[in-house]
């Protein structure tokens, strides 16, 4: 009796330490989202969005490049959490330069992204 008692004992306080590891993990993603409009300030779908880590940044940020097509909302969607993977544990913030380009329009901008939060830019295009 006395030992099944230390068995249950034993799993709950196992199973209470996994739970306790598990909830501190922060979940939320790591996003750049990329507003691009024209000059009449329309939303533009279709458009390249290029992001380019910028390594002369300070704090410098890890060589990152990602290509994504604005979709029918006119943002791109970008899941910068591989980039965060590469740093080290203290490494938080990245600083990105945005390249858009049209078949006739082009535009630029820089945005600063933290770990685990969606940084939002938008890019106008001329």
């Amino acid at each position: 009796m006395n030992t099944t008692i230390r068995k249950f004992g034993l799993l709950f306080l196992l199973t209470l330490a996994i739970g306790f590891t598990q909830s501190c993990k922060n979940k939320e993603p790591s996003v750049v989202k990329v507003f691009v409009r024209n000059q009449s300030n329309q939303l533009v779908s279709g458009a390249k969005v290029i992001i380019v880590g910028d390594v002369t940044s300070n704090p410098a940020t890890i060589a990152y490049v990602d290509t994504v097509i604005t979709n029918q909302s006119g943002f791109a969607y970008f899941n910068v959490e591989p980039h965060y993977d590469l740093g080290d544990k203290d490494y938080e913030v990245a600083y990105f330069d945005i390249i858009v380009q049209t078949t006739a329009f082009s535009g630029a901008g820089n945005i600063r992204s933290r770990i685990h939060t969606t940084a939002v830019e938008t890019v106008y295009i001329q």
